[in-house]
């Protein structure tokens, strides 16, 4: 059968298929499925008796991958929903214990590419930046209600943004006149908030502030912790889970995670002797994550701030 053939270029694919360790006849999970970059790769090195689980909480995606996925279309199970439901969506499919995860966080790039959606500072949109498109909350509703304090919070704490009280204040001054609508509305808004030392950054002065609101919007920080909390329980002894995170904060929850299911005990270090009674549930393949050549930064500019971690169920 001839092979579609798609420019996509999934980040970190090679060491994402290493990490995973896949053998022809196991069963897989794609949390993300995006566009189907790593999954193709999964699907097309499974034999009879293979399977591939496919997730996305964007059903664009899972539309998508009925081309994208065609000729493994028998082996592959599409999934509508969010990771952080990890559990309840296995289980209701009667998924057995898995052989590997792999997890691509944030935003993908059918999301970022399609201006309607909201999520470029760069295009104007209407304010929506939803990764699931039957979810009611958008981003106009968050930045038009939500208080000059709890704004200047998502700001600060999602996307480390030092200039969160001036660019909250004038969110607030603005929508008093009327609702902010756009993108371009909000960037705008936030430029004028900034001092002039700021503008002249080298990255987007709405970028970070962009982020914050997105990852509110979609609460991807609490769904990546349900995940982290679930994954152990399906996964096979030996078998494999992979997250590549795209930012500091997405990156801590997940190193901090592992270090936790490595270690087992959860007693003071101050005790003489555990207590607690738990073990090690998962090893770390890597101590230090596995991040991008710099071929492969140069040919995809998107995979610049990926890391890669990955660990084994004992």
């Amino acid at each position: 059968m001839n092979e579609p053939i798609f420019t996509h270029q999934p980040v970190l694919l090679e060491e994402c298929i290493q990490a995973l360790a896949i053998k022809p006849g196991g069963v897989y999970l794609d949390g993300t499925l995006g566009r189907a970059g790593h999954s193709r790769e999964i699907a097309r090195r499974l034999e009879s008796g293979g399977r591939l689980v496919c997730i996305d909480r964007d059903q664009a995606a899972l539309d998508a991958a009925q081309q994208r996925l065609a000729p493994w279309l028998d082996r592959v199970t599409l999934v509508h929903g969010s990771f952080g439901r990890l559990t309840s969506l296995l289980s209701a499919r009667n998924i057995p214990p898995l052989d590997g995860m792999l997890f691509d966080l944030g935003v993908s790039s059918p999301q970022l590419d399609d201006k309607a959606r909201g999520f470029s500072y760069q295009a104007d949109a209407p304010l929506d930046m939803r990764m699931d498109q039957t979810a009611s909350f958008t981003a106009r509703e968050l930045v038009n209600i939500y208080s000059y304090e709890a704004l200047r919070d998502i700001l600060w704490r999602y996307g480390e943004e030092r200039y969160a009280g001036p660019i909250a204040g004038a969110i607030c001054r603005r929508r008093a006149d009327k609702p902010i609508e756009t993108t371009l509305e909000l960037a705008d808004i936030i430029r004028s908030a900034m001092p002039a030392k700021a503008l002249r950054e080298k990255q987007h002065p709405a970028k970070r502030s962009f982020q914050a609101i997105r990852i509110a919007v979609n609460d991807e920080l609490g769904e990546l912790e349900h995940l982290l909390k679930a994954a152990p329980a399906h996964l096979k002894p030996g078998g494999r889970l992979a997250v590549i995170t795209f930012h500091s904060l997405e990156d801590r929850i997940v190193k901090t995670a592992l270090a936790q299911l490595a270690r087992g005990c959860t007693c003071p270090p101050d005790f003489p002797v555990c207590v607690c009674g738990k073990t090690p549930q998962m090893r770390r393949l890597h101590r230090k994550p596995t991040l991008p050549s710099p071929q492969e930064v140069e040919e995809n500019p998107r995979a610049r701030s990926a890391k890669l971690r990955a660990a084994e169920k004992l």
